[in-house]
């Protein structure tokens, strides 16, 4: 989980008077979870946060499934998703069930006349290709190749691009996304045998703070909707803000990899939690160094949960025919291991350069008419000898 930060202007005490140099208010917004009992953060904005001016349009955005229950493994080629101009219309469903969606996105183009808020659900943004500002209410964080943007639900963004050439890998939570609780002490720090700490977590740094009004138009997701609101003040009006509840980037290089003497199991690798799916992240590390040691991952049933695999970047050991871009589907109930080949070809070897981000959800996974356009049917039948 974060910790506590402080950005721009606040007064000594919270919920009590904070004036600008001319004796207008400034007002007050608690930015919380969990009712009153989770994270939260105290912002302090230029004009009332509430002032909602219209309400245009709404429309669904809920992904069509095409096979509700399905025990087959997929290969999905994630770079056959087509980019497309604007920011929302180019997230893809691919993965879907009632605690999280799977996107693929490859947005051309920054987001210029809307703002942005998913009310539903915190998003983990992968950044594949590209780099550019994630810009927030609560403040801007550059990003680039192998980065996670934690986007916490409620914030309202807008996200710029440097160039047309992006691909998102986007993890959907309509639970809260923290950091692996045992990699925490009971203050919440984060402990020596974290693979990060706090160090590696980047915080907003630069507040963009506008006192306008006007007509500002801002697309809100709502259980699988989008309203056009319009609001009367710029959202981006805070000028200060403390507490815990805020966006964040983590990249993926920083990670760094927990090894042995023989085959560690998948959860070295976790990165972030939920009580509903755990995401990790697999990095360039050297193999087990047991004289006898199988550096390829053994063979494993998945009793209860779906593994997804989303394949970044380098070579990937245990899978043949694989590349960049691609994600694989292991669903519950069959086991799954290294393609034929992949073990032996393993042994002797003393390091792996793969870049990989995981997804095992306890709930089974629907797949989309979005994955099957982009599916591989026969990737169930590859361990055949």
């Amino acid at each position: 989980m974060p910790f506590y930060h402080k950005l721009g202007k606040i007064p000594p005490k919270r919920h009590t008077q904070f004036k600008k140099p001319n004796g207008d208010f400034y007002y007050e917004q608690l930015f919380g979870t969990i009712g009153f009992d989770g994270m939260y953060t105290n912002s302090y904005h230029e004009q009332r946060p509430t002032q909602v001016k219209e309400i245009r349009k709404q429309y669904s955005v809920a992904p069509k499934i095409a096979k509700e229950n399905s025990i087959q493994s997929y290969r999905f080629r994630g770079f056959q998703v087509k980019p497309e101009t604007d920011y929302l219309d180019s997230r893809k469903v691919v993965l879907t069930n009632s605690d999280c969606s799977i996107i693929l996105a490859a947005p051309k183009t920054s987001i210029k006349d809307y703002f942005y808020k998913n009310t539903d659900a915190d998003e983990l943004i992968f950044i594949h290709k590209g780099t550019g500002k994630l810009r927030t209410m609560l403040g801007n964080l550059d990003f680039k190749y192998g980065d996670y943007l934690l986007v916490p639900r409620g914030i309202i963004y807008k996200i710029d691009f440097d160039t047309e050439d992006n691909r998102l890998f986007i993890v959907e939570s309509k639970r809260p996304i923290y950091t692996p609780k045992r990699y925490r002490n009971w203050f919440g720090q984060l402990l020596e045998h974290s693979p990060f700490c706090e160090r590696d977590l980047r915080q907003p740094q630069e507040l963009e703070t506008y006192n306008e009004s006007g007509d500002f138009l801002i697309k809100i997701k709502k259980q699988d909707d989008i309203f056009e609101m319009v609001y009367a003040s710029h959202p981006f009006d805070v000028v200060g803000y403390d507490g815990y509840n805020y966006p964040y980037a983590f990249s993926i290089h920083d990670f760094e990899p927990i090894t042995g003497r023989i085959h560690q199991p998948p959860p070295v690798h976790q990165t972030f939690e939920t009580d509903a799916f755990v995401v990790c992240s697999f990095v360039p590390r050297l193999y087990d160094y047991h004289p006898l040691s199988v550096p390829a991952p053994y063979n494993h049933s998945n009793i209860d949960s779906d593994e997804v695999l989303y394949y970044v970047d380098g070579d990937f050991m245990s899978r043949n025919d694989i590349d960049a871009g691609h994600i694989s589907l292991h669903p519950a109930g069959i086991p799954h291991g290294p393609h034929p080949g992949a073990m032996e070809r393993s042994i002797g070897k003393v390091k792996t350069d793969e870049l990989a981000v995981m997804v095992d959800t306890f709930k089974p996974l629907k797949v989309t008419e979005e994955a099957l356009k982009i599916a591989d049917e026969e990737y169930f039948k590859s361990w055949l000898e």
